[in-house]
């Protein structure tokens, strides 16, 4: 008997950081993960949008900080022992951001064929930055396209910046 090659997916698996904010799990491709830094004073700039918290010197890059809380919604957020920034390339190779999240959870490997399409939610609730979703031991975790966290002039703008951190 032989075994049905179009019933099984061969393609490898991918595996996502996962991290919290608020009651909810979220990933992001490993390979785009440089670095988990603990909370941190950064640089506040003014004039951004209120999720952009400021930026970073990283070794002499200047790396904008977005904070995913603000920037999902998440209510009563606060700066603790287990607030991180994950420092993260950004996919289409245009430099580094970081992310402030909640706490980070663990590696997800992940099959492509069981990432589930985002669900339209209607006007209201932007789902850009959802790459698609997956069902781990019951619990949904979204899969965040971290390309499109921050708009391409807003991203530009904030990593040319000198001598501000």
């Amino acid at each position: 008997m032989s075994i049905d090659q179009h019933s099984r997916d061969t393609s490898p698996n991918l595996e996502f950081l996962t991290f919290t904010l608020g009651q909810e799990n979220y990933g992001v491709d490993i390979l785009t993960v440089r670095e988990i830094r603990g909370w941190e004073k950064i640089r506040e700039l003014h004039d951004t949008p209120v999720f952009v918290k400021g930026v970073l010197d990283l070794r002499g890059s200047i790396v904008p900080i977005i904070d995913l809380r603000i920037r999902f919604n998440v209510d009563n957020y606060e700066y603790n022992a287990t607030t991180v920034i994950i420092v993260l390339a950004i996919e289409d190779g245009g430099g580094m951001m970081g992310v402030v999240v909640d706490s980070v959870s663990d590696v997800l490997s992940v099959n492509p064929a069981d990432i589930k399409k985002t669900p339209s939610l209607g006007s209201k609730i932007n789902t850009d930055y959802v790459r698609g979703m997956i069902t781990v031991d019951e619990n949904m975790v979204m899969l965040v396209e971290t390309g499109k966290l921050l708009d391409t002039e807003t991203f530009d703008v904030l990593s040319k910046l000198e001598g501000v951190a």
